[in-house]
């Protein structure tokens, strides 16, 4: 194949074009060969600084979840220290490898999670702590404390009722955790020789004169009106289990967010989403015109190659069909390319229905016009 006149290519596709043979000026609804798009980011590789490229990969390494996790302080109220239970939920944060500080919050029996800003921080990484109005909070109650408060919510009907646990200038992304809430429902239930001992004290009456129906409606009421999420667990390791694993998740959204907030968000980094490869001097464009061949329905590796081994690009194509006299030469030009076939296979061809596909993807203005009959 002939090389393409230096004089006749410009800009960024000078000495690209090897492979390509150029009869008229390309049109730009099918075009896939040394394009801008494919070549921007070679260029972009090769005119990196250093500094720019040290930067990058600070900002990487940055945002990794075990280096967000070792910036992840978790401040323990010491109310939290006074119950017994609460040494597990101490060893279990000391295995994580964020920081634990003891210090009074603004709300007893409470943890926060904070993140400490990199000092200094690379100027293209996004900073993982949160604003203060989004900082995390989780709040022990005491099952006593939960149910007195959920009797208030089923009492009161308006919408924008205040939470009666919570403060209602705070500016912390709260959670409550309630722990032993039905060990506590079931030593409290009044039996037949108890009932008599319950009704001599109005107060002790209050504290279990809740079903779980009414608990539940509390549940609902909390996740509605306050987007706020009740945890009920049985003891302090299922606690420590569920703290540990909300640290974790917090050390992989900075990550999270920073690639999602980046164009086509949805594509899964890797090899074999990478595509392929085009350098400068025009090596790989024939790897693009094979792969662009294979995404049309039921087309093989091996009809494929017969396709490009005939045509090495999609140019030469488009010009051998423009040649054709009739279009029913121009829709049959591909049906009688042979395709290797494996052993023990009989030979065959790529048959009319590739030849016509191909033809219109490379020859049509219609942009709504149905390539696959059979779809």
């Amino acid at each position: 194949m002939a090389e393409v006149d230096p004089g006749r290519a410009t800009g960024s596709r000078r000495g690209r074009g090897r492979g390509l043979r150029l009869g008229h000026r390309r049109p730009q609804t099918w075009e896939i060969s040394d394009s801008d798009v494919e070549g921007a980011p070679a260029r972009e590789v090769g005119t990196q600084t250093p500094s720019t490229v040290g930067e990058r990969r600070a900002a990487a390494k940055a945002l990794r979840a075990d280096q967000v996790l070792g910036r992840l302080v978790v401040c323990v109220d010491p109310a939290v220290l006074e119950d017994a239970g609460s040494d597990i939920l101490m060893e279990a944060l000391a295995t994580l490898g964020c920081e634990c500080r003891i210090e009074p919050q603004h709300q007893a029996r409470s943890l926060q999670w904070n993140v400490v800003r990199t000092d200094p921080a690379p100027s293209n990484v996004p900073l993982e702590a949160k604003p203060e109005n989004e900082q995390e909070q989780l709040l022990l109650l005491e099952p006593q404390e939960f149910l007195q408060g959920a009797v208030q919510l089923t009492q009161i009907t308006d919408s924008a009722c205040s939470i009666p646990w919570l403060s209602p200038k705070s500016l912390t992304r709260s959670h409550l955790a309630v722990i032993g809430l039905d060990a506590y429902l079931w030593s409290h239930q009044p039996s037949p020789q108890k009932t008599w001992q319950l009704k001599k004290s109005k107060e002790a009456h209050a504290r279990v004169a809740i079903s779980w129906p009414e608990i539940e409606e509390a549940l609902v009421l909390l996740q509605l009106h306050a987007n706020l999420d009740v945890l009920l667990v049985a003891s302090w390791q299922e606690l420590s289990q569920y703290v540990c694993a909300f640290t974790k998740a917090l050390s992989q959204l900075p990550s999270k967010q920073f690639r999602d907030s980046k164009a086509f968000s949805f594509c899964t980094a890797g090899h074999w989403a990478s595509g392929q490869q085009v350098t400068r001097d025009g090596s790989g464009l024939r790897g693009v015109w094979w792969q662009q061949i294979r995404q049309f329905n039921r087309v093989s590796p091996a009809v494929a190659d017969a396709v490009v081994t005939a045509f090495p690009s999609p140019r030469l194509l488009q010009q051998a069909l423009l040649d054709c006299s009739t279009e029913q030469e121009r829709l049959s030009l591909l049906a009688d390319l042979p395709v290797k076939a494996h052993r023990g296979k009989q030979p065959r061809r790529v048959g009319p229905d590739l030849s016509r596909r191909i033809c219109i993807f490379l020859t049509t203005t219609n942009p709504d016009l149905l390539l696959d009959l059979s779809s």
